[in-house]
């Protein structure tokens, strides 16, 4: 197994490695997403009451409650923002896996000698590579994404 082969097979690995690793951070800042907006709705609804139901309150504690209820729809805003690039980010690491599974394909084909391959190996290996390039236009619209995404919202 020639040198090159076994360094190919272990960025292959290590990158792998750091994909799942991400993807297993980016689900559990969902989950935790999941779980404070549960928070900031049981908050929102308790605020609510105390509007509808307290109108003899001071103005000054009305306008307080208001306040607190304005800040939880905008922390519920930002995690909703938060959760839409986590969500973009999962699409990017699945098509980033894919691709990475079609690169080694392809290469495997690349590897065989003109001589050896088939007529079925040729017709594969651009099979493969036109999926390869499928996936990285759609990563390239991800990205396009959450560029204009990130200008809007400065």
């Amino acid at each position: 197994y020639p040198t090159w082969k076994r360094t190919l097979a272990r960025r292959a690995r290590e990158s792998q490695v750091k994909r799942f690793c991400r993807a297993q951070a980016i689900q559990r800042r969902l989950e935790e997403i999941e779980v404070t907006f549960r928070e900031l709705e049981q908050q929102g609804i308790k605020l609510e009451k105390l509007l509808r139901d307290e109108n003899e309150s001071p103005a000054d504690q009305q306008t307080r409650w208001t306040n607190q209820l304005l800040y939880l729809v905008q922390k519920k805003n930002n995690l909703m923002s938060e959760e839409s690039d986590l969500m973009i980010a999962v699409q990017e690491l699945k098509l980033e896996e894919q691709q990475c599974q079609l690169d080694q394909k392809l290469r495997s084909y690349m590897n065989k000698q003109e001589t050896l391959k088939t007529p079925e190996d040729e017709k594969a290996e651009q099979e493969i590579l036109k999926q390869l390039l499928e996936v990285v236009n759609k990563r390239n619209v991800l990205i396009q994404m959450q560029e204009e995404k990130r200008l809007s919202e400065l």
